[in-house]
């Protein structure tokens, strides 16, 4: 008998649903339920409140029972000093290590130099790749020597490759949707790659020798079930290639590893991984197999990762993680928190550490297997999104399968409505991006790289000749804030002050005080800083202090009452010291007279920020 059962004492008597109901009814006053409800870009509903699921589907275990490996990035270009970060990281808590070559879809402004045998053998240098070290490698059209090389390091050094743990992750589809070419077309491509893969597996390279990896959809902008539908589709047609190479069916499916994104979304990063396993066993079922947990990869998501007050990026990856370990991921890298400003110092790949070992070593939760099991919210959007990506996977095949639907450029034309559509839900903050468009921190100090971010790491160009098609481009969603932020940084830089917006706080600070912070953290979201007027109704003394304070822009904050009774003398006074007038809230009837005296933008939740802030930070200069 459990709590859920029995009342905790007979004066407290466990709640029923329709007791919640009538509760939320009246907090709600007259409005309606379906506020309380929210849907993903998928569509899939996520209710507030949902009853333990007495028969949940199959559980999300993972391949190898117990803790995920704690995966460390290899991403220097110098060979000598990315073998010290890595040893360092290997001795301080890394399970495994993550080779990043340029061109690879984790090569996020920083990789290793290139894949050349005297490379490889000295980021390496005292690495026991003899001992199972997880070691995990980025396919890239930039390193064809990659795998080449490993297996003449591990020959050299005597080791029988069927111990290691050596990922190679052959992805040509990874690489197409990348990178928009391949250096052949698919159907003379697939042929080396089943050869390339042939050959790593008679040589008993068995760990993840073929990787299906959707983190370019997901960087890209994509929607989970386009994600899913995307890996899904991926590893089909790896499967069919090896098949008709002569590979049996069986031996090519242990030979693939899964690479998914994990986001700051808890409730559908666990979903997603799960759904992962069981859309997975519904194909090896189809096939005539009897399903076998998946070997499935995570890595924190590029798109959540902010450049500006990248500190918040630690809390967005505690999240992620959390996600993709309680979804059931095998091994996880976390992208350090200044990943997007360069190559991150030994500090921040520590803390890049930290986060899984805190959550592996100190929460335990490992230690029980697909926690969310029968968790009737986590099953409830599980399901759904099953449903969704069996369907987005089932156009992907009809279309004649994921090389057609890339090469046709069908599928890079949804993820790009997917991320128009995140787009505009950041630039309103209905998505928000706490540092970016929400609660920014305008006088954040500079943090230290090893080296500057460097697009070129992430660029592949294509061979002469070779078929082209469109790309899927890697993205963060904080990116058009940041051009804003630089711009701000370009104005101190050159006059020795940011753009500036005068609040002319209005009444007494009750009044105020909502509207006026919500201005503040609305224009320093642009770089526009913003400085506070006196605590009066007083138009001469708020003009005054709007000239002392050096701003181009004011705005108008208080609450609707006052504004009824002094926004239009104050806006009037203002206007005529030449400020450019913004007003903090929606108009409503009062539109038209704001406007006679001066205002000429209203910022309120929900209006297009970024727009506004484009326009504000060039006012303001």
């Amino acid at each position: 008998m459990t709590l859920q059962d029995q009342p905790l004492a007979s004066v407290f008597p466990q709640a029923n649903e329709d007791q919640w109901r009538k509760a939320v009814e009246r907090a709600l006053k007259g409005g309606s339920f379906e506020k309380l409800v929210s849907k993903t870009y998928d569509g899939a509903e996520m209710a507030p409140l949902y009853n333990r699921v007495a028969n949940p589907g199959p559980r999300a275990l993972r391949q190898n029972p117990g803790p995920w490996s704690v995966l460390a990035r290899v991403d220097l270009s110098d060979p000598e000093a990315a073998n010290a970060q890595a040893l360092e990281d290997l001795e301080n808590g890394a399970a495994g290590l993550h080779l990043v070559f340029p061109g690879g879809q984790g090569a996020y402004g920083t990789a290793i130099a290139d894949d050349g045998d005297p490379t490889l053998a000295a980021i390496l240098e005292k690495i026991r790749l003899d001992y199972g070290i997880p070691l995990l490698m980025e396919d890239s059209p930039r390193a064809p020597n990659a795998a080449d090389a490993i297996i003449r390091l591990l020959d050299r050094n005597h080791i029988e490759p069927s111990i290691t743990r050596v990922s190679f992750g052959f992805d040509p589809l990874g690489a197409l949707a990348r990178h928009g070419f391949l250096p052949t077309p698919w159907s003379e491509e697939r042929k080396s790659f089943a050869e390339r893969v042939k050959r790593v597996a008679g040589a008993g390279f068995a760990y993840g020798a073929v990787a299906a990896d959707a983190r370019i959809v997901h960087a890209a902008g994509g929607t989970e079930a386009q994600e899913l539908g995307f890996v899904l589709s991926a590893a089909l047609a790896y499967l069919r290639a090896l098949a008709d190479a002569g590979l049996d069916i069986e031996t090519a499916r242990k030979l693939l590893v899964f690479r998914l994104a994990a986001d700051a979304d808890e409730f559908l990063g666990v979903a997603k991984f799960r759904a992962l396993r069981r859309l997975w066993e519904r194909v090896e079922e189809a096939c005539g197999l009897e399903p076998a947990p998946a070997l499935v990869h995570s890595e924190t998501a590029w798109r959540m990762t902010t450049r500006s007050d990248p500190w918040n990026n630690l809390l967005r990856a505690t999240i992620a993680v959390f996600s993709a370990a309680t979804g059931g991921a095998d091994a996880i890298t976390v992208l350090p928190f200044t990943q997007a400003l360069g190559a991150p110092d030994a500090f921040a790949r520590r803390l890049a550490r930290d986060t899984q070992l805190v959550l592996q070593d100190e929460s335990y939760i490992h230690v029980v297997d697909d926690p969310a099991g029968g968790a009737g919210g986590f099953e409830a959007l599980t399901d759904t999104l099953c449903e969704r990506a069996w369907t987005a996977f089932q156009e992907i095949e009809a279309a004649g399968g994921l090389p057609s639907a890339l090469e046709s450029g069908a599928f890079q034309a949804k993820a790009a409505e997917a991320f128009g559509q995140r787009a505009r839900n950041v630039a309103r903050a209905k998505d928000k991006i706490t540092g970016s468009n929400e609660f920014p921190n305008i006088h954040e100090a500079a943090l230290s790289v090893v080296a500057p971010f460097s697009a070129e790491a992430s660029e592949a160009a294509a061979p002469q000749g070779a078929p082209r098609s469109p790309l899927l481009a890697p993205r963060r969603l904080s990116e058009p804030f940041e051009r804003l932020r630089d711009a701000s940084d370009a104005h101190l830089a050159a006059t020795g002050a940011r753009p500036r917006v005068f609040l002319a706080t209005l009444g007494p600070v009750a009044a105020f005080t909502a509207r006026a912070n919500f201005a503040k953290n609305f224009f320093e979201a642009g770089g526009v800083e913003a400085t506070f007027g006196p605590e009066t109704e007083d138009s001469a003394e708020i003009v005054r202090a709007y000239r002392e304070s050096g701003a181009k822009l004011a705005c108008l904050c208080s609450s609707d009452r006052i504004y009824c009774d002094a926004a239009a003398p104050v806006a009037i006074a203002l206007n005529g010291a030449g400020a450019k007038l913004y007003l903090a809230g929606r108009p409503g009837e009062m539109e038209e007279a704001f406007r006679k005296a001066g205002v000429s933008h209203f910022i309120f939740a929900g209006c297009d920020m970024y727009d506004m802030l484009q326009r504000a930070i060039e006012e303001a200069k």
